[in-house]
C-alpha cells in the first residue's frame, strides 16, 4: 500500500530547462561559441551541469577543462534559476489528490542544496513538500538509494511504501535500489537516445495527474 510519494524535481515537478539552458548559453558566448537551441537543451536538462557542458562543449568530465566549465555554469545559474522556472502543467492537481488520499510527498533530486533550497519554497505549490533531499544532502546523489532512503525515513514511512516518479534512468535504478515502486515521467526531459523501455520501470505517464491512477 502506497503511503507517500516522492518526485525528481527538474523534468518531473518543474520545468527547469528554459533556465539552465540561459546559463548555458552565457558561458557559451563568453566564450565565444554559439548558443545552443532550446530543443537541442531539453532533453538534456535533466542530466544536469554534466549533460548541459557536454552538449554545449563537447567536454566530459574527465577533461580537464569540465571542472572551471561546470563552476562557471552553476555561478550563471545561480543569477537567474528561477526566471523562467515553472510547474508542470497538473502538478498542483496531482499533489491535491495525493492529499486527499492521505498521502505524504517528498522531493529527492540530484540538484545541489545551493539550488533546491531557493528554488523550491519560491515555487507556487498547492501543498508544500513533506521533504526535500538533494544531490548533496546526504553526499552521495542518485542512482544511490541513500537519499531515497533518507526521504522515507524523514517522512516516516517505511521505503517499500513509497512510489517515486522521475524522468531518468538513475532515477528508476535508485527507487529500485531503495524498495521502491518507480514511474517514467515520459513527459520530462528524456532525449531521442534514451531507451526508457529498458529502465525496468512499474509505468509511464505522459501527465502528472495520471500519477494518480498509481496510488
Amino acid at each position: 500500500m502506497i503511503q507517500a510519494v516522492l518526485f525528481d524535481l527538474d523534468g518531473t515537478l518543474a520545468d527547469t530547462a528554459a533556465d539552465l539552458g540561459a546559463a548555458l548559453n552565457r558561458l557559451l558566448a563568453e566564450e565565444g561559441m554559439p548558443p545552443v537551441a532550446y530543443d537541442k537543451i531539453r532533453p538534456i536538462a535533466s542530466h544536469g551541469a554534466r549533460g548541459l557542458i557536454e552538449l554545449g562543449f563537447g567536454v566530459q568530465k574527465h577533461d580537464p577543462a569540465f571542472e572551471d566549465y561546470r563552476r562557471r555554469f552553476l555561478d550563471h545559474y545561480e543569477t537567474s534559476f528561477a526566471d523562467l522556472t515553472t510547474l508542470f502543467d497538473g502538478v498542483n492537481p496531482l499533489l491535491e489528490g495525493l492529499a486527499a488520499r492521505g498521502l505524504k510527498w517528498g522531493i529527492v533530486t540530484n540538484k545541489p542544496m545551493r539550488f533546491t533550497d531557493r528554488l523550491v519554497p519560491a515555487l507556487p505549490w498547492a501543498i508544500p513538500p513533506g521533504v526535500v533531499v538533494s544531490g548533496d544532502t546526504v553526499g552521495v546523489p542518485k542512482p544511490d538509494p541513500a537519499p531515497m532512503l533518507h526521504a522515507a525515513n524523514t517522512l516516516g514511512v517505511p521505503p517499500e511504501t513509497c512510489l517515486y516518479l522521475g524522468d531518468a534512468e538513475r532515477d528508476v535504478a535508485a527507487a529500485r535500489a531503495a524498495g521502491m515502486r518507480a514511474i517514467i515521467a515520459s513527459y520530462g526531459y528524456i532525449a531521442d537516445t534514451d531507451q526508457p523501455d529498458t529502465w525496468g520501470a512499474d509505468g509511464f505517464i505522459d501527465h502528472p495527474e495520471e500519477l494518480l491512477q498509481h496510488v
